[in-house]
């Protein structure tokens, strides 16, 4: 346990980062998940939603630092990809 006053005040700052960060996360899995079942499904109209949705949320999850901006591009290329070959088909 931390005996410093800044120390103390560290741990419930990156608690709190951590949680944040653990929800963004979760949003992101959801949406690309929603966005594959959308895919799946057939429904190119649903998926161009989900798809606009899903690489608003991991442009913002770069900008915030949760996950690396070069991340974020590749995923949004590579789902950008599945989409124009469901599109193709």
């Amino acid at each position: 346990m931390a005996n410093i006053k800044s120390a103390k005040k560290r741990i419930g700052v990156n608690k709190k980062k951590a949680d944040i960060n653990k929800a963004r996360k979760s949003a992101l899995k959801t949406a690309e998940k929603r966005l594959n079942e959308a895919l799946k499904s057939g429904d190119i109209e649903v998926a161009k939603v989900k798809f606009s949705y899903t690489e608003k949320k991991l442009m913002q999850a770069a900008a915030h630092g949760t996950i690396h901006k070069k991340t974020a591009s590749r995923k949004t290329s590579r789902l950008a990809k599945r989409m124009n070959a469901s599109t193709a088909v």
